[in-house]
């Protein structure tokens, strides 16, 4: 069963939704699991959605990832948001 999700901040989750709206290609830094080196993966968002009370995004390439999960989009790491 998957972690309870955590939801991003609003600020951040702004940010992701200006870069799908622009349809700007981002790299997008990620950890999917504790303990382990973040990964990284570059693409265009392509929408941002909720299933299951849980936040998603979705590139270009049909990649998916849940935003509790996402890092740093390009320079903006999300712990730097509130």
């Amino acid at each position: 069963m998957p972690a309870a999700y955590k939801p991003i901040s609003c600020s951040f989750y702004d940010e992701l939704e200006a870069r799908a709206t622009t349809g700007q290609p981002c790299t997008l830094t990620y950890r999917t699991e504790p303990d382990t080196p973040p990964s990284t993966y570059h693409g265009t968002i392509q929408d941002l959605y909720t299933q299951d009370k849980v936040e998603y995004l979705r590139l270009a390439d049909g990649f998916e990832l849940r935003l509790d999960n996402l890092l740093a989009v390009d320079d903006k790491e999300l712990r730097n948001y509130c």
